[in-house]
C-alpha cells in the first residue's frame, strides 16, 4: 500500500505537459533585475553601485542577519543602477539592474560536468559554504537553508526528508532534475546528512514519476543511508508536514516546526544546489523553471539565470498565446498571478503557468451552502469556511484561536468549494493580519 498523509487532500488534474522535455539552458538576456530579497527573512544589503563591473557568481548583496542570504550576480556586465521594480507580489522591491556584457564567471567556479562524489568537510564547514552560496529552499518557501541546518537548542535531527513529490499541477522542474542530475542530487543529500549529523535520508516521490523512482532506487544503492519512499498521488503531499506524516507517521504539532519531531525537509532542487555549492564552488544564481500551459506551443523546462524577465521564458516557448487569461508564478493551486512579463525569475520561481481565459475565469460567488467540503479537504484539519468569515469580518482574535496560522495556503478548500467562494484569498488576508498582531506582541 502506498504511503500518504491522512487528513484531507485533493487530486486536481496533473497536467504535467512538460514532463517529457529535457532541461534546456536559457541564454542570459540583455539585462537582468536581481532583487535583494529572494528569501524568507531580512533582505540582503547591496554591496555594488552604479557603474561597477561584475562577474557571474560574484556577491552583489550580502545577508543582513542570520535569517537572510547572500545574493550573487547571475551575469557578467555593468551595474546600471540599484533601484526598485515590482516582483511577483506586485509591490516594488529593491534590486540591482545589470546590463549584460559577455559571460565571464568568477574564476574558482568549476564549470565542468565531471561528477565529484568525495568530500572531506565537516558539518560546520558545509553549513558555512551553504550560507555563503546563498542557498534557500527551492520548493517555493525560500527559507534560508543554513538556518534550517542549525536546529534550536534542545532539538536534534533524526532523519532528513528529501522532497521529490512536486504535487503542484503542471510543474515538472523537480522531476526533470531527478532524471538528469541524479548523482549530483544524491551527493548533495550526503552533504546535507553530514551537515545535520544524521545517518538516514528518505526521498519521497509520488508514484506518477515511475521513471524517477526507478532511477533513484537504482542509483541510491551506491550511497549509504538513502531510501526511497513511494507515495500515493495526493495534493498537497509536498507540504512539509504532509510529507513528514506520510513518510514517518509523525505529526508536527500545531505551531511547531518539523524539527519538533526530529525531521528536516529539503527539496531535491536544494540538494542539487548544495552539491554545486560545495563540490563546484558555484553559488545559487540560476535554477530550473517550468514554463507551461495548455495553450503554450512548447511546454519546457529551462535552466534560467536569476533576474531574467518572465518575457524571455515566454518567448522561448513560442510567445504569449492569444487566449491567455492569466500568468501565474508557480502552479495553479499555490501560485500567484503576476501583472507583468517584466517580473524577474528569482530563487523561488519554480514555474510560470500561462492559463487560458476559460480556465482562469472565476465563477460567480454564491452563499456558503454548509456542505463542509472545505473542511474535509483541509490537510491541516482546519475549518476554512469559518476562517474566511472571521477574516472577512476582521475578527482576528478568533481567527488566531481557530489556528489560522496553521494554514499552509494549499488552496484545497477553494478548489473543492461548489459556491466558488474565495476561501484562500480571505484566509491569506487573515493570516497576514494575525501575523502582524503576533509580531507586535513580541516587541
Amino acid at each position: 500500500m502506498l504511503k500518504t498523509f491522512k487528513k484531507g487532500g485533493v487530486h486536481p488534474p496533473e497536467n504535467k505537459l512538460s514532463a517529457g522535455n529535457p532541461i534546456e539552458v536559457l541564454p542570459p538576456p540583455a539585462s537582468v533585475f536581481i532583487p535583494v530579497a529572494q528569501h524568507i527573512g531580512a533582505p540582503a544589503t547591496p554591496v555594488v553601485q552604479r557603474g561597477d563591473q561584475v562577474k557571474t557568481g560574484q556577491i552583489i548583496a550580502k545577508s543582513s542577519s542570520f535569517v537572510s542570504t547572500n545574493i550573487h550576480s547571475s551575469v557578467s556586465g555593468k551595474v546600471k543602477k540599484v533601484d526598485f521594480q515590482a516582483d511577483s507580489s506586485g509591490y516594488p522591491k529593491q534590486g540591482i539592474l545589470i546590463d549584460v556584457e559577455g559571460d565571464e564567471w568568477v574564476e574558482d567556479i568549476d564549470r565542468t560536468e565531471e561528477l565529484k562524489k568525495e568530500f572531506d568537510l565537516d558539518g560546520a564547514e558545509i553549513i558555512k559554504k551553504i550560507q555563503e552560496a546563498g542557498i534557500v529552499g527551492l520548493g517555493g518557501a525560500t527559507f534560508p537553508t543554513h538556518v534550517k541546518l542549525v536546529p534550536p537548542k534542545g532539538m536534534k535531527a533524526e532523519v532528513l526528508l528529501i522532497n521529490g513529490v512536486e504535487c503542484e499541477p503542471y510543474l515538472t522542474s523537480d522531476h526533470r532534475l531527478m532524471l538528469e542530475k541524479t548523482d549530483e542530487i544524491l551527493v548533495g543529500i550526503q552533504l546535507l546528512k553530514k551537515a545535520l549529523n544524521v545517518k538516514k535520508a528518505v526521498i519521497g516521490i509520488e508514484n506518477n514519476k515511475a521513471d524517477a523512482i526507478q532511477l533513484l532506487s537504482q542509483k541510491s544503492k551506491e550511497y549509504e543511508g538513502i531510501d526511497i519512499a513511494v507515495l500515493k498521488v495526493k495534493y498537497p503531499q509536498g507540504g512539509e508536514k504532509q510529507l513528514i506524516k506520510a513518510v514517518t507517521g509523525r505529526e508536527v504539532p500545531s505551531g511547531g516546526l518539523p524539527i519538533a519531531v526530529g525531521a528536516v525537509v529539503s527539496n531535491v532542487g536544494t540538494a542539487f544546489a548544495v552539491y554545486e555549492a560545495i563540490q563546484k564552488n558555484k553559488p545559487l544564481f540560476e535554477r530550473v523553471v517550468t514554463i507551461t500551459g495548455k495553450g503554450v506551443a512548447k511546454p519546457s523546462n529551462f535552466r534560467v539565470r536569476m533576474g531574467t524577465p518572465t518575457s524571455a521564458l515566454v518567448e522561448a516557448t513560442g510567445g504569449l498565446p492569444e487566449d491567455t487569461g492569466k500568468i501565474i508564478s508557480g502552479g495553479p493551486m499555490m501560485g500567484r498571478a503576476i501583472a507583468s512579463l517584466d517580473v524577474p525569475v528569482t530563487k523561488g520561481t519554480s514555474g510560470i503557468l500561462l492559463m487560458k481565459k476559460e480556465e482562469s475565469k472565476r465563477e460567480e460567488v454564491i452563499a456558503c451552502i454548509r456542505c463542509s467540503r472545505c473542511v474535509s479537504a483541509c490537510p491541516m484539519g482546519l475549518e476554512p469556511y469559518l476562517l474566511m468569515t472571521l477574516a472577512e469580518k476582521q475578527i482576528f482574535d478568533r481567527s488566531e484561536d481557530n489556528k489560522i496560522m496553521d494554514c499552509i495556503e494549499c488552496g484545497s478548500c477553494s478548489y473543492t468549494c461548489p459556491s466558488s467562494r474565495p476561501l484562500l484569498d480571505y484566509i491569506r488576508f487573515g493570516k497576514g493580519k494575525v501575523g502582524e498582531i503576533i509580531r507586535s506582541r513580541k516587541k
